[in-house]
This record gives structure tokens, C-alpha cells and sequence, in this order.
């Protein structure tokens, strides 16, 4: 096939070399994972067993069928029994599991796509409507895999079964995102999304390469096609010539050495020219994500997002995790880090974090029952929360992070369910640090106009860059027609980060910038000469953001960052900031 090429927005650096894997909507609901060889044919009795039993189901609808039942019913059991027993399902998948070590589930929906697509070149159109026949009976044996899949996901070393994918798909959600950590894949290209959408956020903490906002490359890119992400510019390229594959290779082998020489960092105090300490923190997902943090040489957790604890859990809000399952988790997070602080956020859903993909019908999600308004409208769930936290305090130092604060009645009611939650703990026996420091998310344009209330009442300020710049700007941050507009140097948000910084420090609390703006090396400098001492990001762009620190005087670009603050020009502030990267 020709080679082409698609240009969307970059949010994840790194370059990607590998096969197209694409995923549909179906696919994205079952696991995918690698089986190990020597599991693998009882990875294909599970497979044969799960088709026996889905033709036990259909025998006992057809003698259950009552006398009356009109003959159409009989008809399309037989259809369904017959599609089950053609060896272009069974088989085929079958051999998909010994060539290409997919699970079961995976096996079935690669070749039932397959099959779909060959379906739709079909001209006639009773025939061509069969695919939906197919897909059903793919269901039924898709909820008994599932039923019987493992829980625990097996991990392979890199060897000649690991192929090198990249994941294809319409949209990927946080939750699945998160389901191909550890997995062999290498990169993401989806048709929607935005820079600071949180599936891309993912995508950087997985430190992977990938690209959103596509439009139509699920559609274009076709299954096992050679395709390379260029992550720092948003590029995709399809069935690349020789020539090109040869070129990008070779941009790959240098980005993996300048990489290298970043680690002798790790263990280099953040210090600018003139002596001024600066704090870099990581940002995670889930507890095990501490040890990248540690690698990175993190001075501790600036934001633990706790959400991701309860996603994924069938989308059902009442299968949330239990307070002692929350503990743990916590308590876990607070040990692998070694007596360095973490910040925990409370639970954060909303917008493109739903809880319950089911019932989640807010018009303007964004705007609606999310963060802490979701957790005062639940107070049980939020004080199970709070509690868990507040036991895993008594491992290490814990600070708790307030998201999407606004009012003083949200901050008082927030800060009298804490108390609530420490008396209950104090009656059931369960130790805790009594003075553990409560904190407020800056990223409502009020919160930052209104910080006197704020720096009143809460120990530190943490700036949310993401949803400060979206709700700013009136935008939303996860429709890819809109991206365009997400400017974080928009004379706007300059003047609103500044002056959040400016009234910590007045007021002598911290105050760190927890968004991706912290991880952008672009801006290092700027928020530098804004005085922001407190940076936390994912920990892989911790060490390149320390070597922008290192190489930096802070007199000199607090008075350049001072003109950048009276300007109102975008493309003279575009300028000056990059002309603080020469100096």
C-alpha cells in the first residue's frame, strides 16, 4: 500500500517504529495481553471450551423454544450454530493464538474484525447484513472468556513472541489506557482528543510516543500496517518507504542516547546558576508508578491522582474500592516512597474521568458534578476516602490536595468532613498524623481571583494548568476541533499563575504547579521567573526539566519574565519565551 501521511497534535515525545493494532469500540472491552508459550494451548482449550459451551446455550434455547415460537427463532439459531461451527471462526482464531500469543479474547476479536471488514465489501445487501450475526455470536463467547479469563495478566520479557504495536483506535478512554501498561505496545494514534486530554496525560506518564486528534486514521490505517509516530510533532506516517524507515530509525538511536545522559542526573541536586533550590515532584496514577518516580531521582509525590484506583472496576459507581483496599494502596504508595512526601488529590472524576461509563449523561460534564462537588453530594464515599488516606498518613508524610475548589462554603465543609473522618478514626483505634497539611487545587479562574480565601484557610496551593487553561479559555480540553485554542501562554493564564504564586508566597505557604505546563521544559524557564520553586510532573520529564534548571539565573530571567507579564501581545509573549530559551 502507498505510503501517507497524517498530522495531528503531539502529546507525547518520543519517537514509535511498528505495526498497526487497530482497536475497535468491541475490542476495547476485552483484556489484551501476551500469552507465554509454554500456556498456550491452554490458552486454545479455553477458547474450545468457551465455543462448546456457547453451543450447549444455543441446543438449550432451540428445546426450550415453546410450540407457538414463531419459525424465525428456530432459523436463527441454527444460523448462529452454524456460524459458531464454520472453521473461519474457531480455526482461524485458533491459529491466532500459537502465531501471534494473543489471549483468547483478543484472538476472537482480531478475527471477527477481520471478518467484518471483509462483510462490508460484500454488494449484496441480506448478505452483507450477516456481519451483525457474526459479531452476536462473538458476544456470547466473548462474556464466557470473560468470565472464566485470568485475573492476574502475565508479563513477558522482551524476546521474538513480544511483536512491537501500536495501538490504532477512534478514542481511548483513561481506564483502557491504563489496561496496556506492561503490555508490548509502543505508541497510540486516535482520532480525537486534545493536548491535555487524559488519555494524553496517560500517555506521558506511560512515556510512550503518541498522537491525537487524527480524524480519520482508524479508518485509514489498516490492521498490521508499518506505522511510525513522530510524538514531538504529531506526525503519523503509514507504510513508510525504506528510506524514511531508515531515517527515523536513526532519529530514534539519538533521542535514545540523549536520554542516557540525562540519567547521570538523577542524583544532581535541582540548583539554578545563583544557588536557588528547586523542588521537582512526580505525578502518578497508581502506586506501582513510585519506582519510575524514584528512578527519576523525584524529591517525593507532588500528586498521587486517586481516581485511577477506582476506575476500571466495570464502570459501576457502587463497585468502588473499600476503605481498607484504599489504604493500602495509599499505605503502599507512601512506603516505596521513602519517607518523601506525597500529595494525595481526592478522588477526581468527572468530565473525561467518569466513574460510572453507564450513567454518566451531564450535558457539560466538565462543568457538572465532578471533583470535590461530587464528593460533598457523596459524603460516605468521601469520607471513606479521607479515612484511608489519613491511616497511610501514620507510614510517612502525607499531604491531602482538594481538587476543583471554588467556594468558602466547599472549603469549609471540606475541612469539617476531614475533622468527621479523624474522629471516627480516633474512636475505632486507627493512628494518623494529627497535623496532616490540607491543600487546594488552583484551576477555577475564581479560585485564582479569590486566593485570599484560599490562603486563608489551607496549608498549601497546588495549580491545576489543565483545567485553569480550559475553563479560562471556555474550551474543552478533550475536543480535538477545539485544541487549537488550548494556549497556555495566553496572557490570561500568565496573569492567574503569576498571581497565585505572588500570594503564596505573601502568605508563606507552597505553592507547586501540578499540570503539564510543570513538564513542559519550554516553559521552565518562565514559571522560574515567576518564582514557582515547586514543580511536580510525570516522571519522565522530571530529568530534562532538572537540566533546564540547572542551566539557569534567576535574576536575569525573573526581570525578563516581569516584561513577559505587562505584555498582551500573544505572539510578542510566543517570543520572548522563546528567547529565554538562548539565554
Amino acid at each position: 500500500m502507498a505510503s501517507f501521511t497524517l498530522h495531528g497534535i503531539p502529546v507525547s515525545r518520543g519517537i514509535s517504529i511498528g505495526r498497526a493494532h487497530l482497536l475497535t469500540p468491541a475490542a476495547l472491552d476485552v483484556k489484551h495481553y501476551l500469552v507465554p508459550e509454554e500456556q498456550l494451548e491452554a490458552e486454545v482449550r479455553r477458547l474450545q471450551d468457551a465455543i462448546a459451551e456457547v453451543h450447549r446455550g444455543l441446543q438449550l434455547l432451540w428445546t426450550e423454544l415453546p410450540k407457538d415460537a414463531p419459525t424465525e427463532l428456530g432459523a436463527f439459531i441454527d444460523v448462529h450454530a452454524l456460524i459458531l461451527s464454520d472453521p473461519m471462526i474457531s480455526e482461524a482464531a485458533i491459529d491466532i493464538i500459537r502465531s501471534r500469543h494473543y489471549n483468547a479474547e483478543w484472538a476472537l476479536v482480531t478475527q471477527i474484525d477481520e471478518l467484518s471488514a471483509q462483510f462490508d465489501e460484500i454488494e449484496d445487501e441480506y448478505l452483507r447484513e450477516r456481519k451483525a450475526d457474526i459479531q452476536q455470536v462473538a458476544e456470547r463467547v466473548l462474556k464466557v472468556l470473560m468470565g472464566s479469563a485470568q485475573l492476574v495478566v502475565p508479563r513477558l520479557p522482551n524476546d521474538e513472541y513480544q511483536p512491537q504495536m501500536i495501538v490504532v483506535a477512534h478514542d481511548i478512554s483513561p481506564a483502557d489506557m491504563l489496561q496496556f501498561r506492561d503490555r508490548s505496545f509502543i505508541g497510540f494514534v486516535t482520532d480525537v482528543g486534545g493536548q491535555n486530554s487524559h488519555t494524553a496525560i496517560v500517555a506521558r506518564s506511560l512515556d510512550i510516543p503518541a498522537a491525537v486528534g487524527m480524524s480519520q486514521a482508524s479508518q485509514l490505517i489498516e490492521q498490521d500496517d508499518w506505522v511510525i509516530i513522530d510524538g514531538d510533532a504529531g506526525v503519523v506516517i503509514a507504510n513508510p518507504s525504506p528510506l524514511v524507515l531508515e531515517q527515523y530509525r536513526a532519529r530514534q538511536l539519538v533521542l535514545q542516547k540523549t536520554r542516557k545522559k540525562l540519567l547521570k542526573l538523577k542524583k544532581t541536586p535541582a540548583v539554578t546558576l545563583d544557588g536557588t533550590a528547586i523542588t521537582l515532584l512526580a505525578n502518578i496514577e497508581l502506586p506501582d508508578d513510585c519506582g519510575a518516580a524514584l528512578d527519576a531521582g523525584a524529591n517525593g509525590v507532588g500528586l498521587f491522582r486517586s481516581e485511577f484506583l477506582f476506575m476500571g472496576r466495570g464502570g459501576h459507581a457502587h463497585m468502588v474500592p473499600s476503605e481498607e483496599e484504599q489504604f493500602e494502596q495509599y499505605k503502599k504508595a507512601v512506603l516505596a516512597m521513602k519517607g518523601r512526601p506525597v500529595v494525595i488529590r481526592t478522588l477526581d472524576i468527572g468530565a473525561d474521568k467518569p466513574l460510572d461509563q453507564t450513567e454518566h449523561t451531564a450535558l457539560n460534564p466538565a462543568l457538572g458534578l465532578r471533583a470535590i462537588r461530587y464528593c460533598l453530594a457523596e459524603p460516605q464515599l468521601f469520607l471513606t476516602q479521607l479515612r484511608a488516606i489519613l491511616r497511610a498518613s501514620a507510614f510517612g508524610k502525607v499531604r491531602l490536595l482538594i481538587p476543583m475548589l471554588a467556594h468558602a462554603f466547599e472549603i469549609d465543609q471540606t475541612l469539617a468532613m476531614i475533622e468527621q473522618a479523624k474522629t471516627q478514626l480516633r474512636d475505632a483505634g486507627h493512628k494518623f498524623d494529627e497535623g496532616v497539611e490540607v491543600g487546594a487545587m488552583i484551576e477555577i479562574p475564581a479560585a485564582a481571583l479569590a486566593l485570599p480565601m484560599f490562603v486563608r484557610r489551607m496549608d498549601f496551593l497546588s495549580i491545576g494548568t489543565n483545567d485553569l487553561i480550559q475553563y479560562t479559555l471556555a474550551i474543552d480540553r478533550v475536543d480535538y476541533e477545539v485544541a487549537h485554542l488550548y494556549n497556555p501562554l495566553h496572557p490570561a493564564i500568565l496573569q492567574l499563575i503569576a498571581m497565585t504564586i505572588a500570594a503564596g508566597h505573601k502568605a508563606g505557604i507552597d505553592v507547586a504547579v501540578c499540570g503539564e505546563m510543570a513538564g513542559d521544559v519550554k516553559l521552565t524557564r518562565l514559571l522560574l521567573g515567576m518564582g514557582l520553586r515547586e514543580f511536580s510532573m510525570h516522571p519522565a520529564q522530571l530529568l530534562a526539566v532538572k537540566q533546564e534548571i540547572l542551566r539557569c539565573d534567576l535574576p536575569t530571567l525573573t526581570r525578563q519574565t516581569a516584561k513577559i507579564l505587562r505584555t498582551m501581545e500573544p505572539q510578542a509573549i510566543a517570543d520572548a519565551v522563546a528567547q529565554m530559551q538562548t539565554m
